[in-house]
């Protein structure tokens, strides 16, 4: 894994998200899920992340994203979906109307979980085996 530097900060961060349609509608076409990709990695851009990886379904997306710790998962996250619901309906407008539920794509939830590293376990056996002062 690629370690990244910050002015005062080394890091490796890395969440996955998922985003889900309102009422879990089935939106999604193969084009629509390329051009999500587009409008997510400019988003991403932005914000100084990186879209490592990112699939989807029909009605739901993931996204792997490398991030740096100035930033908040939560206003990230308020962006993508923003931007990604405002732009997917200029571009396919025609294909979307009948999904788009008062204006609205997604869902206001989402999952974020954080991913990477080495797991709990090995983590807490590590700090637990420090060599404290007595």
């Amino acid at each position: 894994m690629e370690v990244r530097t910050g002015r005062h900060c080394v890091f490796i961060l890395h969440a996955h998200l998922v985003f889900v349609t309102k009422y879990r509608r089935a939106a999604f076409t193969n084009e629509m899920l390329n051009s999500l990709k587009t409008y997510f990695e400019k988003v991403c851009g932005d914000f100084e992340c990186q879209l490592e990886e990112f699939n989807g379904e029909k009605d739901h997306v993931h996204l792997l994203v490398n991030y740096p710790p100035k930033v908040s998962i939560s206003k990230l996250v308020n962006s993508l979906k923003g931007v990604s619901s405002r732009r997917l309906r200029q571009d396919y407008e025609k294909e979307l109307g009948r999904i788009y539920w008062k204006g609205v794509l997604w869902s206001p939830s989402y999952f974020a979980g954080s991913c990477g590293g080495a797991p709990l376990s090995i983590l807490k056996q590590y700090i637990e085996q420090q060599q404290r002062p007595t």
